[in-house]
């Protein structure tokens, strides 16, 4: 374990730097008092040392073994476990979240670095496929051509506000970046900067522990959009990943394309993760399903981007049942503690404009504790037709709210669905027999989203091997993209094939006899070495 003193410098590498004469200081959500740390928000001029190192570290950095990158991705779990007192307890200063969500997403954020490495180790990602040479066939000879992927180069990270460990400074981007053998400069969100820099701090003692080379990671902190930009409009930065808000997302994917070189940007943005409750399910599970709501809908006091912002259910009587479940699920919590002064107003400002429209109707409210940002839960209401002629109502707020829509009838829970534009998630509530009579509403629902469920909640992303956590633009700027689990690697890889290359010249993946024995496709058929 190293010891560490929270200086507010920006990391360039191994070395620590605070060139710039702007600071800016952590508030705790909780009591609206600012925090006693200072930092440094990066010049220009360190953005672009940390970018032109990290050029310098991926040249080498590339070249390292999957065993290596797997043991040092496995380093920096080990150095942010023996960080867990202090690093948890400064995180609940920043953020206002509790000390037990805090350890669960510390202990998810080494599982998904944990869950790399073992991917690294295994090898296959890479996707290798051989097809060997026919030197005689007619009427022309077929070349010995080879195909795996191969990482980018430096990649920019943007940490998120709302997950201040799994989906910040080392979550899912790092961790699937180095994976991919991409060296990183991260953008701390300043909400967080302490937190963020204890995790930078924990990142290099283990780069430096597995020698990896100077660069492979920089961490950059800044409140401006200018250091961002900087990042993205870098010519040596070859990719983007971003958690966060739709307006945020866009605006670096609007600079990254239009860039002389244009490069990716993997933006997961914004969701309201509809839901669809069936009636035969209404009747039957209603007082089930109103409880998995209301508890879906205040998880994470409604900061999670798989919150349920849209609830779609029949127009019969049994919804009169379910509405007073609900109802009194949600009169009955109170509010709590937001991650900042700006989503708590964002949050407001958004209830606001949905109850401005005279078609909406309030149904209920949580209590309001005393104290700063607090977010209170509220059920709204909406008929299909209303919700149909307003598609402003599809929009997202952040917070722990959603909107009942009430459809007549199947046909217009159809229209609906077609309404939608693309979302994280999308749940359906339903029997057998209601499941069989709706195909056509999953059909829909297809194309609208990466993660269909039935019979249960989205909020709470199982980080594995078979995960989407992605959807339709504008849940994401594209919807090939995961940002949780495995298949996140190939976001930072570009396929790369070689052709009459002799056996010594060829990565360990491609060498004839397959000396790592992972699984390739070899001639058309996947094989994999005894």
């Amino acid at each position: 374990m190293f010891k560490f003193n929270i200086s507010g410098r920006n990391f360039i590498g191994y070395n620590r730097s605070s060139k710039g004469d702007t600071t800016f200081q952590a508030k705790n959500p909780s009591t609206g008092e600012g925090l006693i740390t200072s930092y440094y928000e990066a010049t220009l001029d360190e953005v672009n040392q940390a970018i032109e190192l990290a050029e310098k570290a991926f040249t080498g950095y590339r070249e390292k073994t999957g065993q290596e990158k797997a043991s040092f991705l496995e380093a920096i779990a080990e150095e942010l476990a023996q960080l867990e007192e202090g690093l948890v307890g400064l995180c609940v200063q920043e953020t206002g979240l509790p000390e037990g969500r805090l350890k669960g997403e510390l202990g998810r954020t080494m599982g998904q670095l944990r869950l790399f490495a073992s991917v690294l180790r295994e090898g296959s990602w890479v996707d290798a496929r051989i097809d060997f040479a026919v030197p005689d066939r007619k009427p022309s000879p077929r070349p010995d051509i080879r195909y795996m992927q191969k990482s980018l180069g430096p990649v920019g990270i943007f940490g998120a506000s709302n997950f201040p460990l799994a989906f910040s400074v080392a979550g899912g981007d790092t961790a699937s970046a180095l994976a991919a053998g991409c060296s990183i400069v991260v953008k701390a969100h300043p909400s967080h900067p302490g937190t963020s820099e204890l995790v930078a701090m924990a990142i290099n003692e283990a780069a430096k522990k597995s020698n990896m080379p100077d660069g492979i990671f920089s961490m950059l902190h800044g409140v401006s959009n200018t250091v961002g930009e900087a990042i993205v409009q870098h010519p040596l930065i070859k990719a983007i990943g971003f958690t966060g808000s739709f307006k945020g997302g866009k605006a670096l994917y609007d600079k990254a394309v239009r860039r002389k070189e244009p490069i990716p940007v993997y933006a997961e943005m914004g969701s309201v993760n509809p839901i669809f409750i069936l009636s035969n399910a209404l009747k039957e599970q209603y007082k089930t399903i109103a409880k998995g709501l209301s508890d879906s809908v205040q998880m994470g006091v409604g900061q999670f981007c798989t919150n349920p912002g849209i609830t779609i259910v029949p127009n019969i009587n049994e919804t009169s049942l379910f509405k007073e479940e609900l109802n009194n699920c949600i009169s009955n919590s109170e509010s709590a503690t937001m991650l900042s002064a700006s989503i708590q107003e964002g949050y407001e400002t958004g209830l606001k404009r949905l109850k401005s429209n005279e078609i909406i109707t309030s149904l209920s409210k949580g209590e309001q504790k005393e104290g700063h940002n607090q977010g209170v839960p509220e059920i709204l209401s909406v008929s299909a037709k209303d919700f149909l002629s307003e598609n402003t109502l599809e929009e997202e707020v952040f917070g722990p709210s959603t909107l009942l829509v009430h459809a007549q009838d199947g046909e217009e829970m159809l229209k609906i669905a077609k309404s939608l534009h693309g979302h994280l998630t999308a749940t359906i509530h339903g029997t057998e027999e209601d499941l069989q009579a709706n195909v056509d509403l999953l059909k829909i629902l297809e194309r609208k989203v990466g993660r269909l469920l039935i019979n249960g909640f989205p909020t709470g992303v199982e980080v594995c091997h078979s995960m989407v956590h992605g959807g339709p633009f504008p849940a994401t700027t594209d919807s090939r993209m995961t940002s949780v689990g495995t298949a996140a690697i190939t976001r930072f890889t570009r396929p790369i094939c070689f052709q009459n290359f002799p056996d010594v010249l060829l990565p360990d993946e491609l060498k004839d006899g397959n000396p790592l024995k992972i699984l390739r496709m070899e001639n058309g058929k996947y094989m994999k070495a005894d």
